[in-house]
């Protein structure tokens, strides 16, 4: 397990210093297109070139690269263009709600899935199985903002069960920090429902298997036959699936962080690309690749743990 461990962190490694060169290399290569964003259209070449020296852009990309990865390891990823705050500190502050509403979409779309996945299998071409593929299909084809805003209008406005937009930390009471969450969970949770199908099609794969048959014969009941030996064998699928979800549901916070006025990341980077804010949008993609890895090591650990196989191969 601590091999399988470690291939994995390394990977996860890898795949953050990849993801930190493509991206400065992407809005640090041009240094005048990015000058130019913050002093205006306008400017003169010698307002742009003093701007430059400011900010240290007019020293070689790659000079600013190892200077950034020096400070970024230390954990300083360096100040704001606009407001002079610490990337660090800006990212830390919107982190919370970010990993809130991510880690809570997660869990109920895995225990949601997992357990309508599992009835539509083992009533397999029943009512509920024809109507479960029906709505999540057409869940799945509804834009995210579109889903958002019905459920403000019809649990926020018109019922007033939740509030409509705003993220009260969790410092200000566990009740108030949950209603908040709500309806933004339900939104993600519900766009990406299609997974139930396949977590449907690996347990009913699992049941039409002569293990299931043999099993029955010598006695064991059905429930048992489900929960000890069908779930765990048709789990890893699932999970890898679940662990792909990841990026879809971290991307898909973007929007709904905006739709309920959610102070996270997601809000934070589309702020800072708009404005041109390189710092800020650096320091947003560092952690972000952080979260997703240290997302992708969990699924794998439990992976792992339930096919010893994963560890092998």
């Amino acid at each position: 397990m601590i091999r399988f461990l470690c291939r994995r962190l390394a990977f996860g490694v890898a795949l953050l210093a990849l993801v930190t060169c493509a991206t400065f290399f992407t809005v640090f290569g041009s240094s005048d297109s990015v000058v130019r964003s913050l002093v205006g259209e306008q400017a003169t070449d010698e307002q742009i070139a003093e701007r430059a020296a400011e900010l240290g852009l007019d020293r070689p990309v790659l000079t600013q690269f190892a200077d950034w990865v020096a400070h970024a390891v230390t954990g300083d990823l360096g100040q704001s263009w606009f407001t002079s705050e610490p990337v660090a500190t800006a990212v830390a502050n919107r982190l919370p709600a970010t990993l809130a509403l991510m880690v809570l979409s997660i869990l109920v779309l895995a225990a949601a899935s997992a357990v309508l996945g599992t009835l539509a299998a083992v009533r397999e071409g029943g009512v509920l199985d024809r109507t479960l593929q029906v709505v999540t299909e057409t869940l799945s084809a509804v834009p995210k903002f579109w889903l958002a805003l019905m459920l403000v209008i019809g649990l926020a406005i018109n019922v007033r069960l939740f509030p409509a937009t705003g993220y009260a930390p969790i410092g200000d009471g566990a009740a108030t920090w949950a209603l908040g969450l709500v309806l933004p969970t339900l939104a993600i949770v519900l766009g990406e429902l299609r997974v139930t199908s396949m977590v449907r099609g690996a347990v009913a794969d699992e049941l039409g298997k002569p293990y299931v048959r043999t099993l029955r014969a010598r006695g064991l009941s059905r429930t048992e036959v489900l929960f000890r030996h069908v779930l765990r064998n048709a789990a890893s699928p699932w999970l890898s699936l679940m662990s792909m979800k990841v990026v879809a549901l971290f991307s898909g916070t973007v929007v709904i962080e905006k739709v309920f006025a959610v102070p996270g990341i997601g809000s934070l980077a589309t702020t800072a690309a708009i404005g041109g804010d390189v710092p800020v949008l650096m320091g947003v993609v560092v952690v972000t690749v952080i979260v997703i890895v240290g997302v992708y090591l969990v699924f794998d650990l439990v992976q792992a743990w339930l096919n010893p196989k994963v560890r092998l191969s």
